[in-house]
Parts: C-alpha cells; structure tokens; sequence
C-alpha cells in the first residue's frame, strides 16, 4: 500500500487512485476520499498541502475544478452527484501510513472492524506505523498493533499540544500575518460543486 494514499476500499478507492496523481501535481496531498448516498451521492474530499499545511477556500477552489472534470471524464458515479472539498482539520483523520508517523506523540482514536486483543475502540499515544499496521501506547501502557486494512476509522484528539504543533507547522508568513492569523491556522470551509450531468458545475464556498 502507497504510504501517501488513503486506506481505503471499493469505488472509494477507484476515486482516490483516480484523482490522487491530479492533486499530487498542483501541490496538494490526498486524505480521505468518501462517497456517501446512492441516488444522487455526495463526494467527500479531504486534502492538505503537500508541505503539510492546512488549504484554504481558494485550494478548495482549484481541488473542486480538478477533480470535478477528473470524475466527468473517468465517470465513476452514474447520474449526478455532488463534490464537497475541505481540509483535513486540527483534529484530523488518520488515514494514510505516514499520518502515523507524522502525528506520532499525540493522542489519538481508533475503530477496527475486527477485534484486536478481544476489542474494537483504542484510545492512546501513536507511535508511528510499521508493516501494514498503526502503533498506539495506551493509557495503562500497553502497546497495540492496529492493522490498517481493519481499521473503521482513525483520528486525532484535539489538545493543547496539538493545537500548539499544527500552529508550527503552519507557514511562516501565515503565522505572521497581522490581519488574520486566526482564520489562517483554521480549517478552509467546504467547497460544494453539484456534478453530472450539467457538466460545467458552479463552485461556490460555503
């Protein structure tokens, strides 16, 4: 599995394969792909920068057109369909290897659809990832193996430390921005684009 993929499976993943090698190019890394509904379903798109930093509106903006005319020409979806852009957040979703090794140190959530060690829902320190699996100290201090393709989900716990390290990890000249920091640090708001079969959608921001 490519560590700068999203753990995923089904159409969700013919979408992410699809579109992951567009966003690649324009600077953007791929989180979480999910399609949601079946008559007329929704595209959830999750992306950072590649540089680690959370998107804006405008990155929302040029991720809707990109993938928008990706689905239009690949047709995953039949009928019509609507595709929603955001930011992966603070308190992000773990979905790939290296959001293991990179968020390793803070304090995180994990759901498996298949027991491990007699049980599904693990709260604790991640450790990093190694051979298919996610580490995770937990709190009476056992470590755990978390195998990814079991894994229902996986996000980080929004903290004080954690807050402070996504505040680092921001671009300089964000973090020095006068005029609005505060919006800089947050997550960019969704951007919403209906899909087939007008063809040429109007993206807007929410």
């Amino acid at each position: 599995m490519d560590a700068d993929l999203p753990f995923l499976t089904g159409l969700d993943a013919r979408i992410a394969e699809m579109i992951a090698p567009a966003l690649a190019d324009m600077g953007f890394d791929l989180v979480r792909v999910a399609v949601l509904g079946r008559e007329s379903p929704t595209v959830q798109i999750m992306a950072d920068r590649a540089d680690g930093t959370l998107i804006a509106i405008e990155d929302c903006e040029q991720i809707s057109h990109a993938v928008g005319a990706i689905l239009d020409v690949e047709d995953p979806l039949p009928g019509a369909w609507t595709l929603e852009v955001s930011s992966a957040g603070i308190d992000r979703p773990l979905t790939r290897a290296k959001d293991w090794e990179r968020f390793a140190g803070h304090l995180a959530r994990a759901e498996m659809n298949m027991p491990v060690d007699g049980r599904k829902r693990f709260s604790g320190i991640v450790l990093g990832a190694r051979d298919g699996h996610g580490l995770m100290r937990l709190d009476d201090g056992t470590e755990v193996a978390l195998p990814f393709a079991d894994m229902r989900k996986a996000r980080l716990v929004l903290t004080d430390e954690l807050i402070e390290a996504s505040a680092r990890m921001m671009k300089p000249d964000a973090a020095s921005d006068e005029n609005g920091p505060e919006e800089d640090a947050s997550p960019a708001g969704t951007q919403k684009a209906p899909g087939k079969p007008d063809r040429k959608p109007a993206r807007k921001a929410n």
